[in-house]
């Protein structure tokens, strides 16, 4: 199956993807609905990258391209009857690509109980690097997690290096 992912700033596209975020998991469970979702497109730095499939929005990812953690994977929502298809993998790695650009580290953020995307962001050679408990509800755990090419000192060198010559 071959996946088409495009940037959309498309006002009616960002409805939909706050619809199926509201209307799936791990959104059902974190209490999140349509509002907070169509909050979460919003924003300044932000990058969506969505993904149609028969002209019906799949997929979308949302990145966060500055601040102390660039290259902050906000959120990825594959539409539940989608999911299984390789969606989710590939708008990864087209982040990946993407943030590697710019920046080493690639950072996200998973529910705990969120246990089959924690699966699939370990595969794809993301850590666990840190733990916020009780961060958007009570009981549940946000665990940060990072995939790195190098340090921070390395990449800046390296580009440093690219632009001299």
């Amino acid at each position: 199956m071959s996946i088409s992912i495009t940037q959309t700033t498309d006002e009616e596209i960002l409805k939909s993807c706050a619809t199926i975020m509201c209307e799936s998991e791990p959104w059902i469970t974190l209490q999140r609905n349509y509002s907070d979702c169509l909050e979460s497109v919003h924003g300044n730095y932000k990058e969506i990258y969505m993904t149609k499939d028969n002209n019906k929005l799949s997929g979308f990812i949302i990145l966060q391209m500055a601040g102390t953690f660039k290259g902050y994977i906000q959120t990825i929502c594959v539409a539940p009857e989608a999911r299984g298809k390789g969606i989710g993998t590939a708008l990864i790695q087209f982040a990946e690509q993407r943030i590697f650009s710019i920046s080493p580290n690639a950072f996200m953020c998973v529910s705990s109980f969120n246990h089959e995307a924690a699966k699939l962001y370990q595969q794809l050679g993301y850590e666990k690097i840190g733990e916020l408990k009780d961060f958007i509800l009570e009981g549940y755990s946000e665990i940060l997690l990072r995939k790195s090419i190098g340090t921070l000192s390395e990449f800046k060198y390296a580009h440093y290096q690219k632009e001299k010559t």
